[in-house]
């Protein structure tokens, strides 16, 4: 068993030797797909909804937060309505990308690297381009 509560999305590496899980248990975990084995874990103050890998860097994109019903207005910040990078070796939290004001429910980066997507509960897509 990957996670203690419900998979909220899974993808696999460009490569297929890896699979990222995201999971309402507050982890993300980077997984070998020939083993099963977990060889690293990302974890959230919030659920997280999804989980992506970019195809060229040691990058780990993840979007979730909490219930939008649950968050205050005036504390959309305690939401946890951010993308958040990681980095898939050292697992530690290098940036992130704000502007949903509720939980983020998918997260892509494109085929080449140069951009992610993101997408949440309030129906907009947010569509960044790396400099």
């Amino acid at each position: 068993q990957l996670h203690e509560k419900q998979i909220s999305d899974m993808q696999m590496s460009a490569d297929g030797t890896h699979l990222i899980t995201a999971s309402t248990d507050r982890t993300a975990k980077l997984v070998d797909t020939q083993t099963f084995e977990v060889l690293k874990e990302y974890k959230s103050a919030a659920p997280i909804n999804s989980a992506a890998l970019s195809p060229i860097f040691d990058h780990v994109l993840i979007g979730g937060g909490q219930d939008a019903a649950a968050v205050t207005t005036t504390a959309a910040k305690a939401g946890y309505f951010e993308a958040r990078f990681f980095h898939k070796v050292f697992c530690e939290e290098f940036a992130n990308a704000r502007g949903h004001f509720s939980p983020i429910n998918s997260v892509a980066f494109s085929p080449d690297g140069t951009a992610f997507v993101t997408g949440a509960e309030e129906g907009n897509v947010r569509l960044h381009h790396f400099d």
